[in-house]
């Protein structure tokens, strides 16, 4: 299993991090894990085409986790030229309810360009020229709408969700499980310290975690209960056993010299695993090749 960091930062605009963008390949499957704003153009230094991801999953639908699905949608369809299959799309409700916003024929805040492209003559010679057969398709990702505890098989994957302690009850929030024979991979989305994303990532080869404070410096209680600080979660992976732990989902703070090499220093007290400050287009293998 390939993972690659596509995007590790938060909100904050960043020209050193994208907002949350994660991709695990397994085989012939592409599976992207949030595509926040700048994912899609990590994506592209990555080495992939819109046409190659299969499937996303979103962990909860805040704006820097779910941007760049647009872009995705639309590239994907626009360049394809009708042979790129549809992306199965995978998260929290109101994501039928949000594409449908987006896409939809009527009253689809892309429908005017959408029905440009699928009508004006201009728009179809470029269609034909680049393969595609008339009539023209309308783009239509195929949304799936999960619960708390649902399971996805995939062709040689299964992926597993919890619910994640972040912006209920505004939002559902996922934490996401990925097994394959090579090995396994645990996103947690946004959370807070929370037993269930614990015992969701209990043993697993790789856990990708939010780390958004330095811990001691959380805003309130209820940033501290919401998101994780470097403390909190070094000891969640230790309690779960993590071999590989990644910190992603920085501010801007977190970057400030000296400061990762204290914390890490810090969480190695408490978690005896391999710990990676995550950055933009980093490239890990499970099982680990050293």
């Amino acid at each position: 299993m390939l993972i690659r960091l596509l995007g590790t930062g938060n909100p904050s605009p960043s020209l050193r991090r994208m907002s949350s963008g994660y991709l695990a390949q397994i085989g012939a499957d592409v599976i992207l894990f949030d595509h926040g704003p700048g994912a899609y153009h990590r994506l592209l230094e990555a080495g992939y085409g819109p046409g190659d991801p299969t499937h996303l999953f979103f962990s909860h639908l805040h704006y820097d986790h779910c941007l760049d699905y647009v872009r995705l949608v639309l590239t994907r369809w626009d360049q394809g030229a009708g042979k790129s299959a549809d992306l199965k799309v995978y998260g929290p409700p109101p994501l039928q309810a949000m594409t449908r916003a987006l896409f939809a024929r009527e009253q689809g805040a892309f429908s005017p360009d959408l029905t440009a492209r699928t009508e004006h003559r201009l728009s179809l010679d470029i269609y034909e020229d680049r393969g595609g057969r008339l009539p023209r398709a309308w783009p239509a990702p195929e949304v799936h709408e999960l619960e708390s505890n649902a399971l996805i098989e995939g062709s040689a994957w299964t992926v597993r969700t919890v619910s994640a302690i972040h912006a209920q009850p505004q939002l559902h929030c996922y934490a996401y499980r990925l097994d394959c024979d090579a090995g396994s991979l645990v996103y947690s989305g946004d959370s807070g310290p929370s037993r269930r994303i614990g015992d969701l990532a209990r043993g697993c080869d790789v856990l990708v975690h939010m780390c958004a404070y330095e811990s001691g410096k959380e805003l309130s209680a209820d940033h501290a209960r919401t998101c994780t600080g470097h403390l909190e979660l070094a000891r969640l992976a230790a309690e779960a056993n993590v071999k590989t732990l990644v910190l992603s989902h920085f501010n801007t703070k977190m970057d400030q010299p000296g400061l990762r090499e204290r914390l890490i220093g810090e969480m190695a007290r408490a978690y005896s695993g391999r710990i990676i400050w995550g950055e933009d287009l980093m490239t890990l293998r499970v099982p680990h090749d050293g």
